[in-house]
């Protein structure tokens, strides 16, 4: 069973993130406290639990981000910046695309990632 300690400060340093954490970026950021596969049992939980979503980045890295607003059953109908130079991660929340599909074609989940310099890298 999952140390809810662990849980609970793997939660606030998500949302507490500007950006999307990978799995190494929560160890380090917990000056490895917690094992790695502590960190992915409560990374798993916390997506189940609906307070935090998974974003694979243009790398194919899986990072995580906080939930705003949502939810139980939500999705994350939003778009993904990838910043080529910093690597961060960030949800566009404001931005929910919108396109429709041929007949017959139902979407249950998506995940759209731009790739780019963010604004940080490009000042």
């Amino acid at each position: 069973m999952i140390k809810s300690l662990n849980k609970n400060q793997i939660k606030e340093l998500i949302d507490n993130s500007d950006i999307a954490l990978s799995h190494q970026e929560i160890s380090k950021r917990l000056e490895r406290q917690c094992d790695r596969v502590t960190i992915y049992r409560a990374l798993d939980k916390l997506m189940e639990e609906g307070f935090i979503h998974r974003i694979v980045d243009v790398d194919g890295v899986s990072k995580f981000a906080a939930c705003h607003g949502c939810t139980k059953n939500h999705h994350h109908q939003h778009v993904h910046f990838s910043c080529s130079v910093c690597s961060s991660v960030t949800c566009l929340e404001e931005i929910e695309p919108d396109f429709s599909l041929p007949e017959g074609y139902q979407v249950q989940e998506m995940n759209i990632t731009l790739s780019g310099v963010c604004p940080v890298c490009s000042a």
